[in-house]
């Protein structure tokens, strides 16, 4: 006997973001002064060694990687996202752009000291890395393209050079073990481990 199939009701929608559900990074970049600015960063993947991350135009790190084309992926954990959303209202840029103004964003220079989080130095590249971040990924960038159709943001390639992972995470020599790591995730613009609801972000609207 074929088995009946409920097709679930659907309708159009427009949401404002289209974050369903991505791991946060929190990137580290190079500033003109030889300080490191961090940029949290919602929308990335990676395939091998090439990690493609989504950055907006006109902040501090598209402004950064141009001119100095390094940086580390810092992949922090549910613990984190406190320390994550601390950064989430402030900006590298002086002055603050004006669409950034609009949306609430102010001005910080020291963002290790908003974030409360620890700097530690990288091997490879001139960014440091965080050592809270259970997973730091020293990288290269290897190409930005500004889409046509989606002109307010970076498709940034970046290649991984070395891979830091704290050791209770890791397995064997060179694997990471899935049931001691999990990412945190920023699922329209809420903050998730991979379980319950841990808190949303100040431009959260639901």
């Amino acid at each position: 006997m074929k088995k009946m199939i409920m097709i679930p009701k659907t309708k159009i929608i427009k949401p404002k973001v289209l974050y369903y559900g991505t791991p946060v990074i929190l990137l580290t970049t190079w500033n003109e002064d030889e300080t490191v600015n961090i940029s949290p960063i919602s929308s990335s993947w990676v395939l091998g060694d090439c990690i493609v991350l989504g950055i907006g135009l006109g902040g501090k790190a598209i402004e950064n990687l141009e001119r100095h084309p390094e940086c580390v992926i810092n992949v922090p954990n549910p613990s984190l996202w406190e320390n994550v959303e601390k950064l989430a209202p402030f900006t590298g840029k002086n002055p603050v752009p004006e669409n950034k103004k609009e949306n609430g964003f102010t001005y910080a220079k020291d963002k290790y000291n908003v974030s409360e989080l620890t700097p530690i130095d990288s091997v490879s590249v001139k960014p440091s890395r965080i050592i809270e971040c259970p997973l730091q990924i020293e990288a290269s960038v290897r190409n930005i393209r500004i889409p046509d159709y989606s002109p307010n943001f970076a498709i940034v390639e970046t290649q991984a050079i070395h891979i830091h992972a704290h050791n209770e995470i890791i397995i064997g020599e060179n694997h990471i073990d899935p049931n001691k790591w999990s990412p945190l995730i920023y699922n329209f613009r809420h903050y998730f481990g991979l379980g319950n609801e841990l808190g949303k972000t100040f431009r959260s609207e639901t």
